[in-house]
């Protein structure tokens, strides 16, 4: 059935997860939009298709666990807020252990067909090189970590405020034919089944205590792209290049994406590895694998040469090697107010990675919530700000509250992009946690458990009833 609205459209800039969502959410409360995606008219850096929420990084989602993990309790989150990207994400999931990963170009397919099938949406192709007119009194710059020079510009000259910049790094995809099994093995850490998997969703490629040192040599020793001048910009640590990860400290890899912990070699299971690279599936048809945690500025042919260093890569074929992206972030905590709408400027709202959040989920949900803060105020309705409690709330806290200021260094903010984590969410009530009956000591990790649990529990149960669910 056409819908119809008598409501003036409100205007959703970029065409990403977080203003694919925005864009969603709003249509969805009766109320048209009209969303600007450059994608058509000029491209970037990173993406390789005009597709809607195309996903230019890793193909997983993180965490699916709602019970102890935050990243899932916040996809449970968004599926009752009636996410597209969830949905989206749910009907084009591949195999991944415990996480949540798609076929990426099926996944940015069905956004793209929701949203121009959608009666009250309107897609433009155009690049907005400016900020919005005042007569688009309602709109979301939602333009992400490749955001236009010129709208970037703009936003800076009206804001006043400096925009810092990290580097999102790409890494490497390679076609499962060229893998050589009689080396590597599937298992996921500690044999972990999540959605749609087996406990065998990742292939594993093990190292011994001379090929590990061999390796990180040669990372740190590899030719990688040099910086331009304006890209002098601190790395953001959750997704550190893995040649800066291997400078840091030999062992630094090992403890991080080439831990060894909750694998056992099948072709020698009574030799433990040293370390261990894991390749996780990329598409529906198994046909490419990625190589966990390997972001990298390494050139081209210093990748393909260190990385056929890896047992069972000494003939990968690479499907797509490595790359970097400039990713531009604001001051969300001094620009907007808790509606996400910029200080000064009612009505105009941010949204994704641009206000600081760091994820594919996290980047949606705040799209999430920006869309429904601003068909809320289209409606002439007062919008409704998530409880600080729920994963919703703990990441908009975290955008638009206040940070410390070091008092050593006058003018520098704390503000950094972040994921969402437990640490973000308010302390549980005391006495939430209780020891079970017939355990005598409960400490460790059996609380830390506990606590995890009992915060997811009451981050659904309050999101539930924010909804109205």
């Amino acid at each position: 059935m056409t819908k119809t609205s008598s409501f003036s459209p409100i205007h959703v800039i970029g065409g990403g997860l977080a203003g694919s969502e925005a864009a969603w959410q709003i249509a969805e409360s009766g109320v048209p939009v009209i969303l600007h995606e450059m994608r058509g008219v000029r491209g970037t850096d990173a993406h390789k298709t005009d597709g809607l929420a195309e996903l230019v990084c890793s193909n997983s989602f993180r965490s699916d666990d709602a019970t102890s993990n935050a990243v899932g309790v916040l996809h449970a989150e968004m599926r009752l807020a009636g996410s597209l990207i969830m949905r989206s994400a749910d009907a084009n999931q591949v195999p991944a252990g415990g996480a949540l990963a798609v076929d990426r170009e099926g996944f940015s397919a069905a956004v793209t067909a929701a949203l121009e099938s959608h009666p009250l949406i309107t897609i433009t192709r155009e690049e907005v090189t400016g900020l919005p007119p005042e007569e688009w009194d309602q709109a979301i710059i939602a333009t992400g970590p490749l955001t236009a020079p010129s709208l970037a510009e703009a936003i800076q000259a009206r804001t006043g405020a400096d925009s810092l910049a990290f580097f999102d790094a790409i890494a490497p995809i390679i076609h499962t034919h060229s893998i050589d099994m009689d080396i590597c093995w599937y298992q996921s850490r500690y044999d972990k089944v999540g959605p749609g998997g087996t406990g065998k969703d990742y292939i594993n490629c093990p190292m011994d205590e001379a090929q590990y040192n061999a390796f990180i040599d040669a990372l740190i020793a590899g030719d990688t792209t040099g910086f331009k001048e304006w890209e002098g910009t601190p790395y953001f640590d959750g997704c550190l290049p893995i040649e800066v990860m291997a400078e840091r400290g030999r062992e630094t890899l090992r403890h991080g994406p080439m831990k060894p912990m909750g694998l056992t070699n099948a072709h020698n299971p009574t030799v433990k590895p040293y370390a261990v690279v894991q390749l996780r599936q990329d598409n529906a048809l198994g046909t490419l694998y990625n190589m966990v945690g390997f972001q990298t500025k390494l050139k081209y042919g210093a990748q393909a040469e260190i990385f056929r260093l890896i047992p069972g890569l000494e003939n990968a074929e690479f499907a797509r090697l490595g790359g970097l992206h400039r990713n531009t972030y604001i001051n969300s905590p001094t620009l907007l107010d808790p509606s996400l709408a910029l200080k000064g400027r009612p009505g105009l709202r941010f949204a994704g990675q641009i206000t600081g959040c760091e994820g594919y989920v996290e980047s949606a949900s705040i799209g999430l919530l920006a869309g429904r803060f601003a068909s809320a105020e289209r409606r002439g309705e007062t919008p409704s700000l998530p409880p600080e409690t729920t994963a919703f709330g703990a990441l908009l806290n975290h955008i638009t509250g206040g940070h410390i200021v070091s008092d050593d260094e006058p003018g520098k903010r704390s503000f950094q992009p972040m994921n969402v984590n437990f640490g973000l969410f308010p302390p549980l009530e005391p006495g939430a946690v209780t020891r079970p009956e017939g355990v005598k000591r409960f400490r460790g990790k059996d609380k830390a458990l506990a606590k995890k649990q009992a915060t997811a529990a009451r981050a659904l149960e309050d999101c539930a009833r924010w909804l109205g669910r």
